[in-house]
């Protein structure tokens, strides 16, 4: 796979509180190479740098002098912690405890983390919020709210509360009497006995989110009087009728969200008319309420409902007086408004959180029919919402970007008219300066909302316009794994295009793909996975595949594939090994991975991986690494014989492309002798007739290529025979569409009948043992007569009159043009291999002089990568007089003879070039 998309909410990065724009731009425009003296700033200046670290940073950066120890530990530095990012155990727990006595907000990831929070004695804490909470418990929550008394807000999601009951809801409204805010998500059941003591013991509970839940008492809803915005939204279960006579009777209920339930028309309709308080009602995809197309609003003046069939931007614009407040704007002008109107912000607050949410769980859902949503109100809603001063709705948004765009996350699939949408509104331009936040949250969400935009080729032109592959460059040195996984994730999809690669690697983006290697080498499947794929990628380009292998990416490759378990990160990199190796002579590449200590031992062993895309990259490695004679040779020593044996007996009901690879490494290692014995003697011959039998052209043409090989080996070329190898042989020499293929299942048949298999094959029928009744003289006048049809595809009448009546290089040139395969430039063959093809030119058979005379032509046409080594080969073995004299055979059919001068035109074209 060459790119890679990411659908779910996953994972998230931290986030700081304080922001301040100002310190921002000036530092946008430093250069890194002005003097600073950092001992001169004022204090107020420090302080407000140290509030865009992490804590880490923070205290790091403490350690430098005296006077900064002093200041990193001011109490407003220390009122808000995002531990999301960061391991927050016990021990952490003891470094922090004496800086967090005033600490007012908390966020944190995981269930450790919330055992950890019982013991850091922040007393007067008033917010916490968490996510990955599916594996805390009642006892870890009871405790937390019991030391924190003080507690105003509590929220625990997006992903579900799997551990959490009722009894926990109950401990919750005991001991935080002063609770504001609460929001719940994937709460099995949550009964009577817990709503009502909330609606005792919390008198001031005005805001309550149980969202996702299984079971949620809707009556006892009904009796938390103090709530002013509720949400079930996604929860099941609820009775609608309790909900229609209840809830309406709600004194102070000003926001109620019921997205993504089954709620109808006709309780929508009660609740908008009865209740005196309610202004605005979200229903967002609620399928029972959206098909009655019936439905109207306009009854209940004053009131919003928000639905996916509604103008949602234009419905908000209409809780405002300002009539200039409308349209896809009215958030933007909400947030740099001063309405001085406490109601309505809380309105909007609490509307922009919703809206985030829902927004996000229907992207991740991504239920049919919502296309025409998405392109004309999704995409600009997510973007408004980005603009949010709620670091949590910003997160959501991008995310939500991220999402929405997918259609096939494991093919990497994303919706191209959603992708342009959100280049079309701007998007790209605020994902950006999102990325350049120091909030490392948005970092790594507008990361991932990049990566995943990027897949569209036309976005991917934008971002690198926008300067965004500095961006991801720069993101992907980041310290948090979580920042630096989705900036490799944008640099692997951005690294697709031809365009891109070049950019990345003046970015400084290969050595710090390299360097995410090292510095996350346990412990980050993730990061390690779009590391690799984005070399791979990169190495594919000649030049940036040299930087790749100058930043030590080969060792780092060869380590990944040695040491990581992940298929996923296996699979990348094998297949950056097999890029780096594919250059040829172009660099030095091959040859450093085979000399790389375990390198080829490694993916020899992935070959044998239970993951077909590991066995199919690791086997396309080892084709690529077998070019070089050193790698050959030591693949086999390292049992690469026997396992691509084995890989190609196994894949033939595997993809084409594992097939191909596989076929691919096996003709790679038989170009030597002793590989081709070897595979013969391992059963390799009847699983390559297999392939070559296969109706995907890259298949069968490699498995031709590979039989070629085998068949050079007399006992091999028998094997060929007994194994059933001449009909697929046959067949391909008269019927693929691929002229490789074509041309090299006859060289392996000329091989196999130019006589040497005599000398050990037996007389008559083959043995009883192969259940053959073939006999060897039948597979003969087969093999040649296909042979004979094959090259006289290749042999236009006129052209060939015209070229014996006469020697002038124009007719010569015009029936090497209609004979050339230009593919078959690119074979290398041993002095060997040119010497049999010497030899077969005074064959017996006529057939095979003609079919010797064309090889030799493919392979000494000028241009042809390899056509001055096999014209030396020729020349060191005197070619010329068995070329002359066959050039001239009264009895040789006139294939023979006019491709024979052209050979000789070609020797003496390559003689008289300079010596290379």
């Amino acid at each position: 796979m060459s790119r890679r998309v990411r659908r779910k909410v996953i994972k998230k990065g931290k986030v700081v509180s304080a922001s301040y724009p100002e310190i921002e731009e000036d530092f946008i425009g430093l250069e890194v190479n002005e003097a600073v003296d950092w001992t001169s700033l004022p204090d107020d200046t420090v302080i407000q740098l140290f509030s865009c670290l992490n804590y880490r940073d923070r205290a790091s950066l403490s350690s430098t002098c005296r006077t900064w120890r002093v200041l990193g530990a001011s109490q407003c530095l220390w009122s808000s912690l995002d531990l999301r990012a960061h391991k927050f155990d016990a021990a952490m727990v003891v470094s922090l405890a004496s800086r967090c006595v005033n600490l007012y907000k908390l966020r944190f990831r995981g269930a450790e983390s919330a055992d950890a929070i019982i013991h850091l004695q922040a007393r007067n804490l008033r917010e916490i919020s968490g996510d990955y909470c599916r594996k805390i418990t009642d006892a870890a929550l009871s405790v937390i709210v019991a030391r924190h008394e003080a507690l105003e807000s509590l929220q625990l999601g997006p992903d579900f509360c799997e551990r959490i009951t009722s009894d926990a809801i109950k401990a919750i409204a005991f001991c935080c009497p002063k609770l504001k805010k609460l929001r719940l998500s994937g709460i099995r059941d949550v009964n009577t006995e817990a709503i009502n003591a909330l609606a005792k013991h919390s008198p001031n509970l005005v805001d309550i989110g149980f969202l996702d839940c299984l079971n949620v008492d809707e009556a006892a809803l009904g009796n938390v009087v103090s709530v002013c915005f509720l949400s079930v939204a996604g929860s099941s279960n609820i009775d609608w009728s309790v909900v229609s006579n209840s809830w309406h009777k709600l004194p102070k209920l000003v926001g109620l969200d019921v997205s993504r339930t089954g709620i109808g028309p006709t309780v929508v309709s009660r609740l908008l008319s009865s209740s005196q308080s309610l202004k605005v009602l979200c229903a967002l995809n609620c399928p029972v309420l959206e098909e009655d197309t019936s439905f109207s609003t306009g009854k209940n003046k004053g009131k919003l409902l928000l639905a996916l069939f509604a103008d949602i931007l234009k419905g908000i614009s209409s809780l405002f007086a300002d009539t200039t407040m409308k349209g896809k704007n009215v958030l933007l002008d909400w947030r740099n408004s001063k309405t001085n109107d406490r109601n309505l912000d809380e309105i909007m607050t609490w509307l922009e959180w919703i809206l985030s949410h829902t927004l996000l769980r229907t992207a991740e859902s991504n239920p049919q029919g919502l296309d025409d949503f998405w392109l004309k109100q999704g995409a600009a809603l997510l973007l408004s919402l980005m603009h949010s001063a709620q670091e949590d709705v910003q997160e959501r948004a991008a995310t939500g970007l991220a999402t929405f765009v997918v259609i096939d996350d494991e093919n990497a699939s994303i919706d191209r008219g959603r992708a342009e949408a959100v280049m079309r509104d701007g998007g790209i331009r605020l994902l950006l300066n999102l990325a350049k936040s120091w909030r490392e949250g948005l970092q790594a969400e507008a990361a991932k909302a990049i990566a995943n935009l990027s897949v569209n080729a036309n976005v991917a032109k934008a971002v690198a316009e926008e300067g965004g592959i500095n961006i991801l460059a720069g993101l992907a040195r980041s310290m948090n794994r979580l920042v630096a996984e989705e900036a490799a994730g944008g640099l692997w999809n951005l690294s697709v295009g031809e365009e891109h690669k070049g950019a990345i690697a003046e970015a400084g983006g290969v050595k710090a793909l390299v360097d995410l290697i090292f510095k996350w080498s346990t412990g980050g499947d993730g990061v390690l996975e779009r590391a690799a794929g984005a070399l791979a990628n990169l190495a594919a380009d000649d030049k940036c595949s040299m930087e790749v292998a100058v930043a030590g990416g080969v060792h780092a490759l060869v380590m990944l594939a040695r040491n990581c378990k992940f298929e996923g990160v296996q699979e990348q990199a094998a297949r950056a090994l097999a890029n780096l190796a594919a250059h040829g002579d172009s660099n030095g590449n091959n040859a450093a991975v085979g000399q790389e200590a375990g390198a080829l031992e490694a993916l020899v062993q992935l070959t044998r991986s239970p993951h077909e895309g590991v066995r199919q990259e690791a086997a396309g490695a080892l084709w690529n690494l077998s070019f070089d004679d050193r790698n050959r040779e030591a693949i086999a020593a390292a049992g690469g014989v026997e396992a691509l044996v084995a890989l190609a007996q196994s894949c033939s009901n595997a993809s084409p492309g594992l097939q191909e690879r596989a076929a691919g490494a096996l003709w790679g290692l038989s170009v030597s002798e002793a590989n081709s014995i070897a595979i013969g003697r391992e059963g390799g011959v009847a699983p390559l007739i297999a392939l070559a039998r296969s109706d995907a052209e890259d298949v069968h043409e490699t498995a031709a290529g590979a039989l070629w090989n085998l068949a050079f080996n007399p006992a091999n070329a028998l094997r060929i025979v007994e194994e059933g190898g001449v009909p697929a042989l046959v067949h391909l020499c008269a019927s693929s569409v691929s002229k490789m293929a074509r041309f090299m299942a006859a060289l392996a048949l000329a091989y196999m009948f130019d006589g040497r298999m005599d000398e050990i094959a037996p007389m008559g029928p083959l043995s009883e043992s192969t259940s053959k009744s073939v006999s060897l003289d039948g597979a003969r006048r087969m093999a040649l007569k296909h042979i004979e049809a094959f090259v006289h595809t290749f042999s236009d009448p006129q052209a060939f009159a015209a070229a014996a009546a006469s020697s002038a290089p124009a007719a010569l040139a015009q029936v090497t043009e209609r004979a050339r395969i230009q593919e078959a430039g690119h074979l290398r063959c041993s002095g060997a291999e040119i010497g049999r093809f010497i030899s077969m030119l005074r064959n017996p058979y006529p057939i095979l002089k003609a079919c010797a005379a064309f090889a030799l032509l493919q392979f000494t046409i000028p241009g042809g990568r390899h056509a001055v080594h096999h014209a030396s080969l020729m020349q060191s073995a005197g070619a010329a007089r068995i070329l002359r004299a066959a050039a001239a055979a009264a009895t040789a059919p006139m294939e023979a003879k006019i491709f024979a001068r052209i050979v000789l035109r070609n020797l003496e074209h390559h003689q008289a070039e300079p010596s290379l």
